[in-house]
């Protein structure tokens, strides 16, 4: 099998000026663990690929990698109580997936979500997702039991305004869901988001006693994306 195939189209929705989800057809012999990702793209030639897959419609052609990646795994983490995912930005997409993830509940007691955006409009497609997931046939009682969400906001007022590593180390964040302080004895930690985002917030937890997994393979108390790590 090529390991680069053609897809088509069959959804595009908009969110804000900056963010879209598109849904594709898929090869029946695709698969991935929750958390990977595959790399997509188009028969162009030149400009950035995100602006003109932004306009993309239902029919048109896509590139997609058969080759899932990524280091947010679940089996890479130790046992644990609480789970802490932490992105920014675009950095929740692979936790789309992680939450959806009927395993996720029965390792954890409890799953917080935590994004942090400039604008709240930023925060649209993952509530909307979230909002769908806890009215679900299936998943929806564990997910409104076990699941909270906290959006961070930079740019304007908000409860939560402030950045992401700043309300985790302010306490502010645990305060909110009245849950105890961070302790790598129980609490494990998935994150995502850019590469800065990512040295940072390693370091907090580091500072916190935690340790990272070190590769594939080899649990830890917390894993990042590491195909955003600086090299």
């Amino acid at each position: 099998m090529s390991s680069i195939v053609t897809e088509q189209v069959l959804d595009v929705r908009h969110w804000t000026d900056t963010q879209f989800t598109v849904s594709t057809t898929r090869r029946a012999g695709l698969r991935f663990e929750n958390g990977q990702f595959v790399m997509v793209g188009m028969e162009v030639e030149g400009g950035p690929l995100t602006s003109r897959l932004q306009h993309v419609r239902p029919g048109d052609s896509i590139l997609i990698s058969q080759k899932p990646t990524g280091t947010l795994l679940l089996r890479d983490l130790k046992p644990g109580k609480r789970l802490y995912l932490l992105s920014t930005g675009t950095g929740v997409a692979p936790f789309m997936s992680i939450v959806k993830d009927p395993e996720v509940y029965e390792r954890f007691e409890c799953v917080v979500l935590v994004h942090g955006v400039r604008w709240i409009r930023e925060t649209a497609v993952a509530e909307h997702f979230i909002a769908d997931l806890r009215a679900h046939e299936v998943l929806g009682e564990l997910v409104r039991d076990k699941l909270h969400y906290y959006p961070t906001i930079t740019r304007e007022p908000h409860a939560n305004h402030g950045r992401l590593t700043a309300l985790f180390e302010s306490g502010r964040l645990f305060q909110r869901f009245k849950l105890p302080a961070p302790d790598p004895r129980e609490d494990r930690a998935m994150v995502c988001g850019s590469p800065s985002m990512l040295a940072e917030t390693s370091a907090l937890l580091d500072a916190h006693g935690f340790e990272i997994s070190p590769h594939i393979g080899e649990a830890g108390d917390y894993v990042i994306e590491r195909a955003f790590v600086q090299r």
